[in-house]
């Protein structure tokens, strides 16, 4: 409606935050996606390889390696409304600093023996794969092809990616969908490529970013840039149309979005819907501040938002 289209521009702009995509395996998710059987005593566990669902095709295997390449995974499937937990383990085979440089082979051959075993077995289909070529190879002046970094090079890897705290959503869905992860059993929670990030160092914030995305007028906006479940609905390109500003800590409005956030997450974790019903209507009329909307306003988005949810049932 008209009105709801002069209450959701207020909305409307850029983003003081960036998102990124996360760790991109270039197609080789059952090498680097793996559960964990068991610990041994000599402190190497034992992992196996997740091979259900991999468009291509990669051997099971059950094999002992170093866990300090290990981190939580968070796969699209994980992330929901106020809730995301990994439900496995990724190799990433790149260190905080390193971004696209993978950590060198002779490194990982000396201090991770059994991780190099593992990726040793997969060698063959690491090189085929068609984002390495593109990105870490290239041809000399004699035309020959040289590699430009190790045959396990991962990609859409950054700072971000070790940020302690994250707000994430799946990129292709019916809404926004954000949940805030920080840490598991001591180590951050790593999102896969179809899970959009923002990265944040402070927890406030992070669930301040959180409460906004996961807003009715956050969702609004979002379907007035792209068209819902479409490839662009939750990618990082979101950010460019949705104005949500930096955190201030000294605002009121930011610090009762971060707790309402933290409230909603704690609800979601204990499964009680109804409770967490009343801190979305009050994440509403937050974000409703947040950008400044009238009490009118907002309830006209709320209206008309219904009006789009009943169209396409």
């Amino acid at each position: 409606t008209k009105p709801a289209l002069r209450a959701v521009r207020k909305v409307l702009g850029k983003s003081d935050y960036t998102a990124h995509a996360g760790v991109y395996t270039g197609g080789a998710n059952a090498v680097y996606w793996v559960e964990v059987m068991a610990e041994r005593p000599d402190g190497l566990v034992v992992v196996r390889n997740i091979t259900k669902g991999a468009k291509r095709q990669v051997p099971e295997v059950a094999e002992p390696i170093e866990p300090d390449l290990l981190y939580p995974l968070l796969r699209g499937r994980d992330v929901k409304r106020w809730h995301a937990e990994p439900s496995a383990q990724i190799l990433l085979t790149h260190k905080p600093g390193m971004r696209l440089k993978a950590v060198p082979e002779e490194e990982i051959h000396q201090l991770y023996p059994h991780t190099w075993a593992y990726l040793k077995r997969f060698e063959p289909i690491l090189r085929e794969r068609a984002a390495f070529k593109r990105y870490f190879t290239r041809k000399d002046k004699g035309g020959k092809v040289i590699e430009t970094g190790p045959f396990y090079s991962m990609f859409n890897i950054g700072d971000y990616t070790f940020a302690p705290w994250k707000v994430v959503w799946p990129n292709i869905a019916s809404s926004l969908e954000a949940a805030v992860v920080g840490h598991k059993d001591g180590k951050v929670i790593v999102p896969q490529h179809i899970v959009t990030l923002v990265a944040i160092e402070d927890e406030n914030e992070a669930h301040f970013m959180g409460a906004s995305v996961n807003s009715t007028l956050a969702n609004f906006a979002a379907r007035a840039y792209a068209q819902e479940g479409g490839k662009s609905f939750g990618t990082p390109h979101i950010l460019d149309h949705i104005r949500i500003p930096k955190y201030d800590p000294a605002d009121p409005v930011h610090r009762a979005l971060a707790e309402a956030s933290k409230e909603a997450h704690e609800a979601a974790a204990q499964g009680d819907e109804p409770r967490l019903r009343e801190i979305e209507k009050q994440v509403d009329t937050l974000a409703a501040k947040l950008w400044n909307l009238t009490n009118k306003e907002l309830a006209e988005i709320h209206r008309s938002l219904a009006e789009l949810e009943a169209r396409g049932k």
